[in-house]
C-alpha cells in the first residue's frame, strides 16, 4: 500500500473553538508541526493553511482547513488536486465520539459515523477511500448533548488523555508514512492501557 503525502486535521476556524473536543484533528496536525518545527502558512487557493514536513525520510503536507468543519471536503479536494495526492496517500484527523479519551485508532475507508468533516469529504470525494485517524474524545450519553458537548472544552483531565493518544498515534506514524499501516494500526491499537 502507497504511503501517506498528505496529513489533514478536521477542525473549526477561529480562537473560539481552539482548545474544543470538536478541533481534535487540529490538535494533531498542531503537534506534528511543532513537532518538526514547520509554521503553517495561508493557502487561499487551497481554502486552509499548509506546512511541509519531513516524516520518516519523507516529505509530508499538512493541510488545516479554513473552512467550517461541515465544509472541509471543499479544501481538501482542492489540495488533493493541487498537489496530485490520491486520497489513498491521505490521512484525515478527526474527533471521534464513539471512543473514550486516551484512544485513538487508525482506519481505511468506511463511514462518517456522523462526523461532518468527513461527511463533507466522502460526499466530494464520492467515495470513502482514505485512511483516517479518529482521536477519542467520548460521548456525553445523549445524541441531545452530542453538538454542546463536541464544541465544548474538555477538562483537564480529558485534555490530558486525548492529548497522551494524540502522542501514541503522532509515534506510529512514521509507520503509516512509509506504507506500513498494519504495522502502525497493531501499535497503535494495543498502546499500553
Amino acid at each position: 500500500m502507497a504511503g501517506l503525502r498528505l496529513i489533514v486535521g478536521l477542525g473549526n476556524p477561529g480562537a473560539e473553538y481552539l482548545r474544543t473536543r470538536h478541533n481534535a484533528g487540529f490538535w494533531f496536525i498542531d503537534a506534528l508541526a511543532q513537532a518538526a518545527g514547520a509554521r503553517f502558512g495561508l493557502e487561499s487557493k487551497l481554502f486552509g493553511e499548509t506546512a511541509k514536513v519531513d516524516i520518516a525520510g519523507q516529505p509530508v503536507w499538512l493541510l488545516r482547513p479554513a473552512t467550517f468543519m461541515n465544509a472541509s471536503g471543499k479544501s481538501i479536494t482542492a489540495a488533493l488536486r493541487y498537489w496530485k495526492i490520491e486520497p489513498e496517500e491521505m490521512l484525515v484527523a478527526h474527533d471521534e465520539l464513539d471512543l473514550p479519551p486516551g484512544v485513538a485508532r487508525l482506519k481505511f475507508d468506511g463511514g462518517h459515523g456522523g462526523q461532518n468533516g468527513l461527511r463533507d469529504t466522502i460526499r466530494l470525494l464520492g467515495h470513502a477511500r482514505f485512511h483516517r485517524l479518529r482521536i477519542g474524545i467520548g460521548h456525553p450519553g445523549h445524541k441531545d448533548k452530542v453538538t454542546p458537548w463536541v464544541l465544548g472544552r474538555p477538562g483537564a483531565a480529558d485534555e490530558a488523555l486525548i492529548l497522551r493518544a494524540i502522542g501514541d498515534a503522532a509515534d506510529v506514524l512514521p509507520l503509516a508514512v512509509r506504507g506500513d499501516f498494519m504495522e502502525a494500526m497493531t501499535r497503535l491499537h494495543t498502546a499500553k492501557a
